[in-house]
């Protein structure tokens, strides 16, 4: 019997991560994250189970994340990788735009980014996906390597907090201020 792969799941165990640590942040009063669902239209519906068998987007989703840490208001997207190396094509321009226009009313924008095959996961900072954003836009390279990460903003599981990314939230706004 062959596999079927379905690219629907892709993420979902980086989320299911991200997912519990919120709910873990919310029950201890640090933060207030929501995972912002994808708008659908339905087209057709199964009569019988009445579930959704086929839909379309109605819009492009901004970010997978938001909401406010502290006070301070907070955005990012999930994205996970196989390899050493994040191809680019995974962040959209319109997530680039509203992130930076996150940025500009005063909140942090960033993605987390999971490499399976290391299972290590990062903070990447919004200034430094948009210089790798631009350098791609100039023709430059379409990936971002696992070296070029900052490997300082490594996130780690604490205790029951499996994504554990509030302290790297702080470390990006001791190195604004």
């Amino acid at each position: 019997m062959g596999t079927w792969k379905s690219r629907g799941l892709r993420g979902s165990t980086l989320e299911d991560m991200i997912n519990h640590t919120n709910d873990v942040y919310r029950e201890q009063k640090l933060a207030l994250i929501q995972k912002i669902p994808t708008p659908i239209t339905p087209i057709t519906i199964d009569k019988e189970t009445r579930h959704i068998t086929l839909a379309y987007f109605d819009q492009k989703s901004t970010v997978d994340y938001i909401g406010a840490v502290q006070g301070i208001p907070v955005c990012f997207d999930a994205k996970e990788c196989a390899v050493k190396t994040f191809p680019l094509q995974n962040v959209h321009e319109h997530q680039i735009r509203f992130m930076e226009a996150f940025e500009q009313q005063g909140g942090i924008a960033f993605i987390i980014l999971y490499f399976t095959s290391l299972d290590e996961i990062y903070y990447v900072p919004f200034r430094d996906l948009y210089r790798f954003w631009k350098r791609m836009d100039d023709g430059g390279r379409k990936s971002v390597t696992y070296e070029e990460i900052d490997h300082t903003f490594r996130i780690r599981a604490h205790r029951d907090i499996l994504v554990h990314y509030l302290e790297m939230i702080q470390r990006d706004l001791d190195q604004r201020a």
